[in-house]
């Protein structure tokens, strides 16, 4: 086997693996955004893992790009990519906050400081 073979094989092991943890990243934040309780939870779990799973997913592609232009025009995307998708998540965010949106609390509610040395004391 010559080294460009070896170099071929190598960088489609390392495209496969980064796309196919890329897909892992946005398979969990569609889940997440299915199964989460409130909006801000939601808004979480879409934005961060989103905004990896599509970067990993776009380095794979630029591994795999044919060419340097090909290569060059998917680093902007994903530049773009990496630089607006949080700033969009914070927008929406902000604007649900601003508009009165509460988080829904009802499902972790901790116990105050007092109760809990209450609670131990009389164990």
């Amino acid at each position: 086997m010559s080294p460009a073979e070896i170099f071929q094989h190598a960088r489609d092991v390392f495209a496969i693996g980064a796309m196919a943890v890329g897909l892992v990243f946005v398979i969990a934040g569609a889940t997440g955004v299915m199964r989460l309780p409130d909006f801000y939870t939601r808004m979480h779990a879409a934005g961060v893992t989103d905004t990896l799973g599509a970067e990993l997913i776009i380095l794979g592609l630029i591994a795999q790009a044919g060419d340097w232009q090909t290569a060059a025009k998917l680093a902007l995307v994903g530049l773009l990519l990496f630089l607006t998708s949080p700033t969009a998540t914070h927008a929406i965010a902000n604007a649900a906050h601003r508009a009165g949106q509460k988080p829904d609390l009802a499902h972790f509610k901790p116990k105050h400081p007092a109760d809990a040395a209450s609670s131990e004391a009389s164990k």
